[in-house]
């Protein structure tokens, strides 16, 4: 062979990918789809779904249960006991949390027994307690311990040392006692969230923080809260997703403003059952579902900065940083 012939490398073959056959992915499909229509099927052809009643021809005007104005007051009413018990757990969450952190053992042992015996508890009994503590005084109020015995003392006859009082028996009823059972139950279940959020983040950081003059509630407040709240932030937004759904417990109580309670009081009346059910079903998925598209997005925002998606933009500015310019070709 001359020097100058050149050997040329022959050029492979192109590969003949062929895709993995999964038969058991057709069947599964085949299956669902055949449940689907079958459900579908049930949904239009079943006459005593009445959906007729539910959306148009309850009262007169053509407007369904869904839409009377009883139906809807409770609606506010559920939206209105979700806020406020969830602002109650919210807030009373992260500062039991805070105490089952801290170094002082009295603190951190009072918060233990809360959670313990708030999440031991189930909602529907702390509900109905929390509806029948009116048995307990007659009225509550706030002013001086043993008011009547210092009156009786100084021979003041009808002094009982208090400032402001109410009848328990309307403190301790309806929306309030509901409002209290939930949102105390829930302040349990937020204060193990914000736990493990706090304890998500490197000590190191609060540790340099305090290093540079940073007050203790300052580190809380500008470092460790929002980069925990990655952390926080989904399970948060599944506990007011639960809310929402135990609001109906407190119609036991019985908290007469709210969806659940009034749709059993049109059932109670008409003597309907099942249709009535699919409306509160139907109310509570439009509820859930608003919840959770504004949890994805919340969620996403406060993703900022982590996952593959993060990596890869700090590897592109790297590269940047490296080129000393864009990675576009641009002149630095």
């Amino acid at each position: 062979m001359s020097d100058n012939t050149t050997t040329e490398r022959a050029r492979p073959e192109a590969i003949k990918a062929v895709p993995v056959r999964r038969p058991g992915r057709w069947v599964a499909l085949g299956v669902i789809a055949i449940l689907v229509a079958m459900f579908v099927h049930l949904l239009v052809t079943n006459d005593r779904f009445r959906w007729s009643f539910i959306f148009l021809e309850y009262q007169e005007g053509k407007r369904g249960v869904m839409f009377t104005e009883p139906v809807l007051e409770g609606l506010r009413g559920t939206i209105l006991l979700t806020i406020t018990s969830m602002v109650i757990g919210i807030g009373l969450g992260i500062v039991i949390a805070i105490m089952r952190l801290s170094t002082n053992r009295i603190l951190s042992s009072v918060a233990f027994v809360y959670t313990w015996f708030f999440r031991a508890v189930p909602r529907l009994v702390l509900a109905v307690l929390f509806g029948n503590l009116n048995i307990l005084w007659e009225r509550i109020g706030f002013g001086l311990p043993f008011g009547t015995q210092i009156g009786k003392l100084f021979g003041l006859d009808g002094f009982d040392g208090q400032f402001y009082s109410i009848k328990a028996s309307d403190l301790l009823a309806g929306f309030v006692a509901g409002m209290l059972a939930l949102g105390l139950s829930e302040a349990a279940y937020m204060a193990e969230i914000v736990r493990a959020g706090i304890q998500s983040i490197d000590p190191g950081q609060s540790e340099a923080a305090v290093a540079l003059g940073m007050s203790r509630a300052q580190v809380l407040r500008r470092v460790v809260l929002p980069q925990a709240m990655r952390v926080i932030v989904p399970p948060t937004g599944n506990e007011i997703i639960a809310m929402i759904k135990d609001t109906s417990l407190v119609a036991f109580v019985p908290v007469t403003f709210e969806l659940w309670f009034q749709l059993q009081q049109v059932s109670a009346r008409t003597f309907v059952v099942l249709p009535v059910i699919v409306a509160a079903l139907i109310w509570y998925l439009i509820l859930c579902t608003v919840l959770m598209i504004a949890q994805y997005f919340v969620e996403r925002h406060f993703s900022k900065g982590y996952g593959a998606a993060a990596k890869a933009k700090q590897r592109l500015r790297d590269i940047q940083a490296e080129q000393g310019g864009r990675i576009t070709g641009e002149a630095p």
